[in-house]
């Protein structure tokens, strides 16, 4: 199970939402399951943040902000 929280904690550099997409995408392939137990507090974070990350999960290659 990936959990947004532990993202967040390992990776305390990043600093744009669209950083956070790129490695949720990374981490998607070895993880059957994404938890998003916490909101992103970046200043690009979108009002559809929970819709982009699930897709980048997923392996969506476009979402609309």
């Amino acid at each position: 199970m990936l959990y947004l929280s532990e993202i967040l904690i390992q990776h305390h550099e990043l600093e744009t939402f669209d950083g956070l997409l790129n490695i949720v995408r990374e981490k998607a392939g070895s993880e059957m399951f994404f938890k998003m137990d916490v909101k992103p507090s970046f200043p690009d974070t979108p009002p559809n943040w929970e819709d982009q990350l699930e897709g980048a999960f997923v392996g969506v290659n476009s979402v609309t902000r």
